[in-house]
Order: structure tokens, then C-alpha cells, then sequence
């Protein structure tokens, strides 16, 4: 079987979960992993990967809000993009895991021109009080100062605060006209789509420079350059297929998904849930595998 479509998994955490969902997704997908290089990979592990012809790079000390998540998808991508069988590609967490039979999710991404993301005008829209169009319009750098932290917390307010009264404007200093956009980073999209996207931003450099020194711009780069352009924008469908719970649970927002969940993810016409992991995640899993997967194999399809 030729695999025309590529999982692409940012992870960074819980190594035996992201193991495991590798694995499942191999079944049917080209499988490329981007490890944070804060995680610690054992030999053991690059092994396993290796084994079942999972491609993984770690490249990028990938910090929360700064563009290094963007960057380590570009890697993925550009990597995928090297195999010219790839037709479609799927961005997707090292915390997710497949809530149909991956038989199915393959088909319904296959011979398929749609882009599956997440996009809206990001004028008007505040989160955690601030608007977001802010993110791009101010300069960050979160690449080097940890957003989680205390520190970086502080950090951020008064940066927020100081260029708010200086009027800095990087949409005219760059001259960027384009309508930005804003939207979740797990993506479903053809080639073409993914092609167009790193070249315009090797083309593009202010463009470029303005999502670099955004805040969240792995949540703003694909959706702008996207949406601005009819040949794509026309092709979006605003349903990236994921079941996410925004709520608080096993420490987490969103939340770290459990058995008590299942119910509702069975009843979800998504393909991915997130946050699952290891330790709390267990029982759904096996509820996963009981009531979508082994059923599926007993009605004459196959396990995966």
C-alpha cells in the first residue's frame, strides 16, 4: 500500500502515549513526529520508531506562545512535502488519539481538495481579556522568555501595557494590508494548500517576520495566509474534526480526557480527541478500542 497522506504529530511529552498513537496511525498514514528537544528520547524509543518506519526529528526547543510550535509543524511539513506520494497532510498533537477507525478517517481525506481548519477575522476577538489582533500587532519574544512562568506573565502584561501606550503598529511598519486570522494549528489539508503556505512565507519575508515576532502565531500563520487568498479560502471548511473539552480536568485546560468522556466522543462526529494521555486516559482508550474499534472489526472491517 502506497501511503499518500502524512500524520504530522508535534510532541513533547508522555513518550509511551505518543509510542502508541505513532503506531495506530502507521497502519494506513506516512507517520513524521517533531519531538521537543527538552524531551528526553531514549535510544529505546528511536528504536521502536524506527522499526515501524516512523520518521521523527527534534530540532526545536519549542516554547508555549512563541513561534517555534509554528516552526516545528514547517519542519514536519516540509519534510512530508519531500515525499512526493504525500497528497494530504494532518497536523495533529503527540495528546490525541483517533476516535474513528483509522481505515475511515484515511477515506475520508482521500481524493480530497477541502482544507479542515479552524479560522476566523481575528478583529474583535479577546482572549483571557485581550484582543487577540494584539498578538500580531505587538512584538514578542517567547522564543527566549517562558510565557508559564511567573516572570513571563509580568513580562507580558507590561509589554502589553508599554506598547499599547507607545501605538506600536508592526501591520504598518511591515506593511501588512492582509486581514489577519486566528484559529486552532490542528489542520487537515491537501498539498497544494501546504506547498503554497511555506513557499508564500519564504517569499513573504515581512509577512514572515510579523508572525515570528507575534505571540501564538502557530494559532494565526496558516489561517491568514489561507484565508486571503481565493484559490484556498474558497476551499475551507471551518470543522478541523476534533473533539476537545474545554474545561479544567485532571489538572489540564483543556482537558485531559477520561473515561467519564467517552459517551460523549462516541456520539462526535470527530476524528481526533485531545488531551489523552497515559496515566489518566487508560480507560478510555479501552473504551475506545471496545466500542469503535473491535465493533468495527466484527462488522467486517478491520481493527485499525
Amino acid at each position: 500500500m502506497v501511503k499518500d497522506q502524512a500524520i504530522l504529530i508535534l510532541a513533547h511529552t508522555d513518550l509511551p502515549h505518543v509510542l502508541e498513537l505513532s503506531q495506530k496511525m502507521a497502519s494506513y498514514f506516512e507517520v513524521y513526529i517533531h519531538f521537543d528537544q527538552k524531551c528526553l528520547l531514549p535510544e529505546s524509543y528511536k528504536s521502536k520508531l524506527k522499526e515501524n518506519g516512523i520518521h521523527f526529528i527534534q530540532e526545536i526547543s519549542v516554547n508555549w506562545g512563541s513561534w517555534s510550535i509554528a516552526e516545528a509543524a514547517i519542519r514536519l511539513m516540509a519534510l512530508a512535502l519531500d515525499n512526493p506520494s504525500i497528497q494530504f497532510i494532518h497536523v495533529i498533537s503527540g495528546q490525541d488519539w483517533p476516535i474513528k477507525p483509522i481505515r475511515e478517517i484515511y477515506r475520508f481525506y482521500e481524493n480530497n481538495s477541502t482544507i479542515y481548519m479552524k479560522a476566523i477575522e481575528a478583529k474583535g476577538v479577546k482572549k483571557s481579556g485581550e484582543p487577540i489582533i494584539l498578538w500580531q500587532q505587538y512584538y514578542f519574544n517567547y522564543d527566549k522568555i517562558n510565557r508559564r512562568t511567573l516572570f513571563g506573565k509580568i513580562f507580558h502584561r507590561l509589554s502589553m501595557g508599554l506598547q499599547t501606550v507607545c501605538r506600536v503598529n508592526k501591520f504598518k511598519t511591515l506593511k501588512i494590508g492582509k486581514t489577519i486570522y486566528h484559529g486552532a494549528n490542528w489542520v487537515d489539508m491537501p498539498r497544494d494548500a501546504a506547498q503554497f503556505m511555506l513557499s508564500y512565507l519564504d517569499n513573504h519575508p515581512n509577512e514572515a517576520k510579523l508572525f515570528k515576532t507575534g505571540c501564538f502565531s502557530d494559532e494565526f500563520w496558516m489561517q491568514t495566509i489561507l484565508c486571503n487568498e481565493p484559490q484556498f479560502s474558497e476551499r475551507i471548511i471551518k470543522d478541523n474534526h476534533r473533539f476537545i473539552k474545554w474545561e479544567k480536568q485532571h489538572g489540564s485546560y483543556p482537558a485531559i480526557l477520561d473515561d467519564t468522556d467517552l459517551p460523549s466522543i462516541l456520539e462526535s462526529d470527530a476524528h481526533f480527541a485531545r488531551k489523552l494521555n497515559t496515566k489518566d486516559s487508560a480507560k478510555l482508550k479501552a473504551g475506545l478500542q471496545r466500542d469503535i474499534f473491535t465493533n468495527t472489526k466484527s462488522s467486517g472491517q478491520v481493527l485499525d
